[in-house]
């Protein structure tokens, strides 16, 4: 194999390394086998390069490739998915280290892993996952650079210096393209990973879902305000409406699905604002009520809830404009009055027995809810994570038997009572409050903000909201889900590692909210950079654009940047400060022509005199140059420049035009 196939030293270390940075952010969705298999494949490949084991043959490849696939299959349950499809990719992206016989080899692992780093993103987009993909970029480009590079004799860190720059120079056109590249949609969509961590609401709530929900402090969505922040008892997030009961679960009913614009009139100053959301898996949009928003397919549904035609599997940014005040469905259609009203035939008898006597004591609605929220006042009831079971009518079991519970459990018994009182109801879900950034100035809604309420019909009035916890435990709305329930300690069990364990401590909560301020930074103006937002910066920066202007913008700032970047590297002002350097080099090129090229640390007169033997020709010349250069670099003698250019003239006249030095060239050896 000649020199030029065989793969460096120097470009199989950064291989290896670039191959640990690129696996490394995929190990938390890797099957196990995957690092056994790195781990063999890279034994073995430095076996081979210490000449102490063969390549691999024809069958044992083919028993490794089915291997892989078999392992891919029997831990994804299929060949086919991201899922399965991220697995395949490592995996070969492992097994071609071992097949790699040359440098061609090498190129195509290299692109796998510039691919294998790509889909990271699917997984993880943060602004943590972000600043460490530069790292396998890195040692991706010192692995090319090393396979440009001699066998021996090169260490690897000067090629990571080299890569690193040459990183730095492409992160001009880099950010350039990022600003004005127009985003076109794909081609097709790829279903949201399995693994990828997403905790949320469901479209179906018992009692002990919120309440296990509220064990977590994943972040839900970050919104941001045009002017002041609402107070928090405003903040009630809408994300979905539940109106089926079968006497256990609450669950959306398929009426309220459809995407039809209900009747609603704005009243009151409108609320603007942004949220970045993070990943549901839910197609859902989270905003007061009652929003108008411009997420392109987001569409208002018949029970006031914002959703998309599709889930939300990456982090999503959107302006919203929000009428709390608003009425809402005045005069609501028979069926929608139905679906509020309806209740299973049986169970839960002694809430039905009660609200019949709450209606005819307060025969107007209004006076039935009010009775039902000084009950919850004015009776023990206890607002608590971990309520005592009940038996099958759960409804009868809070109310009577234990009075303790969770949102869930008084916002699902106040609509059962309602209902059964004859006043349409339902149980509305989302998130209440947030935490306020000091530092950015924003909301952070997390998964401990998760919340449910009630809201109730009244002729020409419409749907009116209330909340039944706040007569229980007022601080749950007034300062947030931990002050409620600072006596429980297991409020956070699940997450030990999360910063606001520790918001006491006051310069560790200023750090965690640093942190997410610059996070959220991230979310906003890197990944929410899509469609709407991009023209709406460039217009802006630029006035009005049209695909012509963007196009004639964007290569005139390429060439730009290309033309500042190509004098920072030709330097033409440090060659105007060398003449002699720079003649020097023109005598090199003139040279190379010829075959004759200067070896690494050979001298001036050295490469003069192996370069005078084999061009006899121009002998004369090539060592009047020599000691010219020599006298005036070394010397410290002035030297005319005119006579060196001279010099250079004539052996470029002496020089033949076609030279049959190469055959020449191979007896010389070559400088190890």
């Amino acid at each position: 194999m000649s020199a030029f196939q065989t793969i460096p030293r120097n470009g199989l270390i950064w291989l290896l390394v670039a191959q640990v940075l690129v696996i490394l952010p995929h190990l938390d969705h890797l099957p196990l086998w995957i690092i056994g298999l790195w781990l063999a494949c890279a034994a073995w490949r430095i076996q081979i390069f210490r000449m102490r084991a063969h390549y691999p043959r024809s069958w044992v490849k083919a028993l490794m490739m089915i291997g892989a696939a078999c392992g891919v299959y029997l831990s994804r349950g299929s060949l086919i998915g991201l899922d399965a499809g991220v697995v395949l990719l490592i995996a070969a992206f492992i097994l071609k280290l071992v097949e790699m016989r040359s440098r061609r080899d090498a190129w195509v692992l290299i692109f796998l892993g510039f691919f294998a780093v790509t889909t990271s993103y699917l997984f993880d987009d943060s602004l943590p996952a972000g600043i460490y993909s530069l790292l396998p970029v890195t040692a991706l480009l010192a692995a090319m650079i090393g396979l440009q590079q001699r066998a021996a004799g090169t260490q690897p860190w000067p090629t990571l210096r080299l890569a690193g720059s040459l990183l730095l120079q492409a992160a001009p056109l880099m950010l350039m393209l990022f600003v004005l590249f127009p985003r076109l949609g794909p081609l097709w969509s790829l279903p949201q990973p399995k693994d990828r961590g997403v905790t949320g609401l469901a479209d179906s709530m018992s009692p002990g879902d919120i309440a296990e929900l509220s064990r977590s402090s994943e972040l839900a969505f970050r919104a941001s305000f045009e002017g002041p922040i609402p107070e928090r008892d405003r903040l009630y997030w809408r994300a979905v409406t539940f109106e089926r009961f079968d006497g256990r679960r609450w669950s959306q009913s398929i009426a309220s699905q459809v995407p039809q614009i209900p009747d609603w009139t704005p009243r009151g100053m409108p609320v603007r604002y942004s949220v970045v959301m993070q990943p549901s898996g839910r197609p859902w949009l989270y905003a007061l009520d009652v929003a108008q928003i411009d997420a392109g397919d987001a569409r208002l549904m018949a029970d006031f809830h914002l959703q998309r035609q599709r889930p939300i599997d990456q982090a999503l940014l959107y302006q919203a404009t929000s009428w709390p005040e608003s009425l809402r469905e005045p005069a609501a259609t028979p069926a929608t009055l139905e679906r509020a009203l309806r209740l299973p035939a049986q169970g839960n008898p002694r809430s039905r027995a009660w609200a019949a006597a709450l209606r005819r004591d307060h025969p107007s609605p209004a006076d039935t809810v009010q009775a039902l929220l000084q009950h919850f006042k004015q009776q023990p009831y206890r607002y608590t994570l971990r309520p005592p079971s009940v038996a099958a009518d759960i409804v009868d079991g809070f109310l009577f038997e234990t009075l303790s519970g969770f949102c869930v459990h008084y916002a699902g018994a106040m609509t059962f009572v309602l209902r059964a009182a004859g006043i349409p109801a339902r149980v509305v879900a989302g998130y209440q409050g947030g935490e306020i950034n000091p530092t950015g100035n924003y909301l952070s809604v997390r998964q401990l903000d998760a919340h449910a309420w009630v809201e109730y019909w009244r002729a020409d009035q419409g749907w009116t909201a209330i909340d039944p916890t706040f007569q229980v435990a007022p601080e749950r709305i007034e300062f947030g889900l931990e002050e409620a329930l600072s006596d429980e300690d297991a409020l956070l069990d699940d997450s030990p590692l999360t910063l606001r364990r520790y918001r006491d401590i006051g310069w560790l909560n200023q750090l965690r909210f640093g942190w997410d301020n610059l996070n959220y930074g991230w979310q906003r103006w890197v990944l929410g950079y899509q469609g709407e937002r991009q023209l709406e910066v460039l217009k802006g920066l630029f006035g009005k654009l049209d695909a012509s202007k963007l196009g004639l913008l964007t290569v005139a700032t390429g060439a730009l940047l290309m033309a500042i970047l190509a004098l920072i590297l030709l330097k033409p002002w440090r060659r105007e400060q060398d003449p002699q350097l720079r003649l020097f080099r023109r005598f090199e090129r003139m040279l190379a022509r010829q075959g004759i090229e200067r070896h690494a640390g050979e001298g001036a007169r050295d490469f003069a005199e192996r370069a005078a033997v084999l061009v006899p020709a121009g002998a004369e010349s090539i060592h009047d140059f020599a000691r010219l250069y020599e006298m005036g670099r070394y010397a410290g003698r002035p030297v005319n420049r005119d006579e060196m250019q001279a010099t250079l003239g004539r052996l470029r006249r002496q020089l033949p035009w076609r030279s049959g030095i190469r055959t020449k060239r191979e007896t010389v050896p070559s400088e190890r």
